[in-house]
């Protein structure tokens, strides 16, 4: 069943925002007239003031909280994302603008509003930059919701989603002009996608819950050692994970094992 897109938003300063902002919602949303991805044209980097509304510093959602970065330098990530189209074209988004589906602009849970941001598509090469201007997606696999201009750049609409590089532009220019090397679907597992579940000082607790999870998922489990500054941190990864429809089955059993946190990293 359909969750409610829109959702409040309690700031810090005990005020309350609606925001129609990113889905929740597991059915498709609709586009609008189609319009040729090559005259859609990328968001132009510029020093904006911070909304006065989209940046509490934290939310509540679905019974979830959420914290709001306080800068978006050096802000990197990949997963998958997803887009939004007619269903909340004209309503306002989080930060107080109305929502313009034919607008290069983007949701994100946790970074500054606005904030610019280099989009890069991994399974086509396409690469958009965006103005990230609402909350969300809220579904527990996203990392970035596109608008529907968006998502015809990066060639993603009809399918629905891709695994993306999200990269805040800031002034670091040379964002701009970096390369992300693509993949076909077919290689997919070269890009080094895992689905981190939990992150240990204690070996033999990152073995537990490696034992745990190994027995109900079709994907490797592995403990990631790596150094924290003062000691090791071992982190409990699966994968690699080759397609979107494979992060959500393993998010699904993940989520009926009790575990509901999680993000992806790369190698």
């Amino acid at each position: 069943m359909a969750l409610v897109r829109s959702a409040k938003i309690m700031a810090a300063a005990s005020f309350i925002v609606l925001t129609s902002g990113c889905s929740v919602m597991l059915e498709r949303d609709g586009p609008g007239s189609e319009v040729p991805s090559g005259q859609v044209v990328n968001a132009i980097p510029k020093a904006e003031p911070r909304s006065r509304y989209g940046n509490p510093e934290s939310y509540e959602v679905l019974g979830k909280r959420y914290y709001t970065l306080k800068t978006s330098h050096g802000f990197q990530e990949r997963g998958i994302a997803s887009w939004y189209g007619k269903k909340f074209h004209g309503r306002k988004t989080s930060s107080g603008e109305v929502y313009d589906m034919y607008q290069m602009t983007a949701a994100h849970k946790h970074l500054p509003l606005p904030t610019y941001v280099k989009v890069t598509n991994l399974e086509n090469g396409r690469s958009a930059v965006l103005r990230v201007n609402d909350r969300g997606p809220f579904h527990e696999n996203r990392v970035i919701d596109l608008s529907y201009a968006a998502a015809l750049k990066l060639g993603l609409a009809k399918k629905g989603t891709a695994f993306v590089e999200v990269t805040a532009i800031n002034e670091d220019q040379s964002v701009l002009t970096a390369k992300v090397d693509a993949k076909s679907q077919a290689a997919m597992d070269d890009l080094g996608l895992y689905l981190q579940i939990g992150a240990f000082n204690d070996r033999l607790n990152a073995q537990r819950l490696s034992q745990r999870v190994a027995q109900f998922v079709p994907k490797k489990v592995r403990i990631h050692e790596a150094s924290n500054g003062t000691g090791a941190i071992y982190r409990v990864q699966l994968g690699p994970i080759a397609s979107v429809d494979i992060a959500d089955q393993l998010v699904d059993t993940l989520f009926d094992l009790g575990i509901n946190e999680h993000h992806f990293v790369s190698n």
